[in-house]
C-alpha cells in the first residue's frame, strides 16, 4: 500500500498566527503518539506573515483518516475558529522518492 503525503496550508486571521501555531502545537504534540504517521510538520512562511504550512506523511491511508478522525484533531477543530481566514487548503500526494524521508 502507497503512502500518503498531504501539503497543508492555513492562513491565520491577521494578526492571529501565532495563536493558531500555539493551537496547532497541540495537535504535533498528539500526533507523536499516533503510530501511522511519520512526518508531521508544522512551519510558517517567510513570506507571509499569516500563513502556517504542514508537511505530513503517513503509512497508508487508513493512517491518515486515523489522524484526521483523532481525538486531537476534534479538540483543535473549535479553538481555530476566528483564528483561521477560511479554509485549509489541502493537497493530497503520493511520494514517489525523496532524501530522508522513508519512502
Amino acid at each position: 500500500m502507497p503512502k500518503v503525503a498531504v501539503v497543508a496550508k492555513l492562513t491565520a486571521q491577521p494578526g492571529k498566527r501565532d495563536e493558531l501555531v500555539a493551537v496547532l502545537s497541540e495537535v504535533v504534540a498528539s500526533a507523536a503518539g499516533e503510530p501511522g504517521t511519520e512526518v508531521y510538520s508544522m512551519n510558517t512562511d517567510k513570506s507571509e506573515a499569516d500563513v502556517v504550512w504542514f508537511f505530513e506523511l503517513y503509512a497508508d491511508d487508513a493512517a491518515l483518516a486515523a489522524h484526521s478522525g483523532s481525538d486531537a484533531m476534534k479538540t483543535a477543530g473549535p479553538k481555530l475558529a476566528g483564528l483561521v481566514a477560511g479554509r485549509p487548503e489541502l493537497h493530497l500526494l503520493e511520494p514517489v522518492v525523496g532524501k530522508g524521508l522513508p519512502v
